[in-house]
């Protein structure tokens, strides 16, 4: 067995960091009498300025893109098959809104500790995308955490005070020292950076050669 560590730069506002999630989860379980990867999150946030209330998603992205809503309806579309073609369903219905995750990375860093960082991970995604659950809201977040089987309590106090706060500033800055400006993107073993949705063979391909020179090396 081969195996490899997986850093995956995300936002959970990114459509593209699930959908390259659920490629590389479909490439790993056709490799999976080969290859066993250790998967972990880092932060990036995709509007660090956004105001708490945030903003409605369509308008955001006509916005920032310069896009018609013609032309947002036309991405939606384009977003939900690449969905289905992975086994992720997006509801793109409004309202749904643009938000500052950081507080969103906090309760990931510490769920990290307990062992259930990908599993709050997507819980997060799939709220946001499936069931567009406001994740600025508190008691939103708190339900998603209760769902995972984390302390509501202890993640009450994390919400309301400064924790992790260091953490994730610091996991932030070391990813644009890499040079990392947009996501997902996928670092494996420390060494080798796949970037954006990729289809599912593009990272069965990845992953084989990477492993080769493993080998190579052993």
């Amino acid at each position: 067995m081969k195996k490899l560590q997986i850093d995956i730069v995300s936002d959970v506002m990114c459509p593209w960091c699930i959908i390259g999630y659920k490629g590389l989860e479909i490439a790993l379980e056709q490799l999976s009498i080969d290859v066993e990867a250790d998967i972990n999150w880092l932060p990036f946030e995709l509007n660090p300025h956004m105001p708490a209330e945030g903003q409605d998603l369509r308008e955001h992205l006509m916005e920032k893109y310069g896009i018609t809503e013609q032309q947002s309806d036309q991405n939606r579309d384009m977003l939900r098959q690449r969905g289905l073609d992975i086994g992720f369903r997006f509801n793109f219905n409004d309202p749904l809104r643009m938000i500052n995750s950081f507080d969103c990375h906090r309760l990931l860093a510490w769920a990290k500790e307990q062992h259930k960082q990908h599993e709050l991970q997507m819980a997060l995604f799939t709220a946001h995308f499936e069931h567009n659950k406001p994740l600025n809201d508190r008691q939103t977040l708190l339900a998603i955490v209760a769902s995972c089987d984390l302390d509501v309590q202890h993640a009450t106090h994390i919400l309301n005070s400064n924790d992790y706060t260091s953490q994730v500033r610091a996991e932030q800055n070391q990813n644009m020292q890499m040079g990392i400006q947009s996501v997902p993107t996928f670092i494996i073993n420390q060494k080798y950076a796949l970037s954006g949705g990729q289809p599912v063979e593009a990272f069965k391909q990845a992953f084989l050669q990477i492993t080769d020179k493993q080998q190579e090396v052993v």
